[in-house]
């Protein structure tokens, strides 16, 4: 029988690689990704996740739970009253205010869910090493292994959670993503929800870091001209 993998896809650019290495093992017809749809405020990566499948030709399905917003409204990313943190603002916090509470177990257990009603045995969760190290509890190599102990309780369907990128930094991403083909163009990371991105928030200035260390050019617009920035570290077009 055929190896399938549920995938999360956000349409940033860690699940977009995340994605594309999913269907690099198993194919496009083994590939079953979801988008959560929770009321963050950044939900332009929707239209990017979508676009992300239909590239990849695999079937996206938009999960609702906007709900969550409401139960997790401590997060800059379900409360707009919260400002975006720069990367300055989380140096010393135990967990960024981006932070939502749960939010991943909960959508690793509905990942599961799927996993079970398609019958894929491992789900593809898109923590990263930076997430780890930014203060995301629920993105560390212990807590992928902690949930796993859960889900060996289901009695019929064995389900693992697999964490690729876990070990892997913004520089190791981008250059695995460019190896595997990922249009990065249709990728947005930037908590602040805008467009073009603002430069300055966390997420943008860690994948700008990223790109710079790659020595390319972040194909994501940004309201700053980062000209001189691409040019100073000798940036080339992917």
């Amino acid at each position: 029988m055929d190896k399938k993998i549920v995938v999360t896809l956000s349409g940033g650019m860690d699940s977009a690689v995340l994605l594309w290495k999913a269907i690099q093992e198993v194919g496009s017809k083994n590939v079953f990704p979801l988008f959560f749809e929770y009321g963050q405020r950044h939900i332009r990566e929707k239209e990017c996740a979508f676009k992300q499948a239909e590239i990849t030709s695999v079937n996206l399905k938009s999960v609702n739970v906007v709900s969550i917003k409401d139960l997790a409204s401590t997060s800059s990313l379900t409360n707009d009253g919260i400002a975006t943190p720069k990367v300055k603002d989380m140096m010393g916090e135990a967990q960024p205010k981006s932070y939502v509470p749960f939010r991943n177990m909960m959508f690793l257990s509905m990942c599961c869910a799927y996993a079970e009603t398609v019958g894929a045995s491992e789900v593809w969760y898109g923590a990263t090493k930076i997430d780890s190290l930014a203060g995301y509890w629920d993105a560390e190599e212990n807590f992928v292994d902690k949930i796993n102990e859960v889900i060996k309780l289901n009695r019929e369907k064995f389900i693992k959670i697999v964490a690729p990128l876990i070990t892997m930094d913004k520089k190791d991403i981008i250059e695995e993503g460019i190896k595997l083909g990922v249009k990065f163009e249709h990728t947005y990371t930037c908590y602040s929800g805008e467009l073009p991105s603002d430069a300055e928030s966390a997420s943008s200035s860690l994948r700008i870091q990223g790109f710079i260390k790659a020595g390319y050019i972040d194909p994501m617009p940004y309201k700053q001209d980062l000209k001189n920035v691409w040019k100073k570290n000798n940036c080339k077009l992917i």
